[in-house]
């Protein structure tokens, strides 16, 4: 057997087309598009790359991109009187600090400093309590994307064995809590969890995210299960995920591959709480 390729390309796609005829309606009544304000501090090659997706994403769904490209001395202070400048500007909708920051910079002060209603990325802790509690807020955007991935391709959730491998903040703990809103019974493993292999084989469902190269491998993998690949590894052979892809596709009922999966849904995810924020913060009219 060969497990069914989730795209996330064109399930990526298939969410921007949506919000671009939202954003259409919106803007074809008159009224001002969303916009989103983008902070990159430096000249960090792969935040530079992230940037022009992002400026990219919203030029083709009609979204204001504004950027603020800050040289890499820029002080604390001064990045936050920019923050503080764009949660009091009421034509922009969405914040996003690119990281990672100068180490001069203290990350959690800029990022507790955003508005929640404008933290797209929901990384703020209110955001994060939202989350944890299932109450209204922005979430953040990779585990979104995963979520979407998952249903869009037509997985069943609820009751299924999750295994998630990684317990960052950005995706491990974000994607576990989202999949446990399901009602999925969720584990996640880590770096010190024992007998892995025990664990994985067991799930009906495996998002890897635990930053190393195709350290999934065909026999941690229960036959039919699928297999989120969260990973962004750059080796000798090229980019790979966290998933051996080829020998885990021979397994698997369901895979996403490395580029093509998540990395297209963070950034769609990205433009749909850009249109989020929008509409929970502008008053009527415009």
């Amino acid at each position: 057997m060969s497990a069914k390729i989730i795209d996330g390309k064109a399930t990526a796609q298939e969410l921007k087309n949506e919000i671009k005829i939202e954003v259409d309606k919106i803007t074809s009544g008159g009224s001002r598009p969303p916009a989103l304000a983008v902070v990159l501090v430096g000249k960090d090659p792969a935040s530079q790359i992230y940037v022009n997706n992002k400026r990219k994403a919203c030029h083709a769904l009609g979204i204001k991109s504004v950027e603020h490209l800050l040289d890499a001395a820029t002080s604390e202070k001064n990045l936050m009187e920019l923050v503080t400048a764009l949660n009091n500007d009421n034509d922009i909708d969405g914040i996003l600090v690119q990281l990672p920051l100068p180490k001069h910079i203290h990350e959690p002060h800029i990022l507790e400093h955003i508005n929640p209603l404008k933290d797209v990325d929901g990384f703020h802790p209110v955001n994060v309590g939202r989350l944890v509690a299932n109450s209204t807020g922005l979430r953040p955007c990779t585990p979104a994307g995963i979520l979407e991935m998952l249903k869009r391709s037509g997985q069943e959730l609820s009751g299924k064995k999750v295994v998630v491998l990684g317990r960052s903040n950005i995706v491990g703990k974000p994607t576990a809590t989202l999949l446990l809103h399901e009602s999925c019974t969720v584990t996640i493993c880590h770096s010190k969890t024992r007998h892995l292999n025990d664990i994985t084989s067991r799930a009906d469902i495996i998002i890897a995210a635990i930053g190393k190269p195709e350290f999934v491998t065909a026999e941690m993998v229960k036959p039919g299960a699928v297999v989120i690949d969260v990973g962004v590894n750059r080796t000798a052979k090229g980019v790979v995920g966290d998933v051996d892809f080829e020998g885990v596709k021979k397994v698997a009922g369901f895979i996403s591959p490395v580029p093509g999966g998540v990395g297209p849904m963070t950034i769609a995810m990205l433009m749909y709480n850009t249109l989020k924020a929008y509409k929970g913060l502008s008053p009527s009219g415009h």
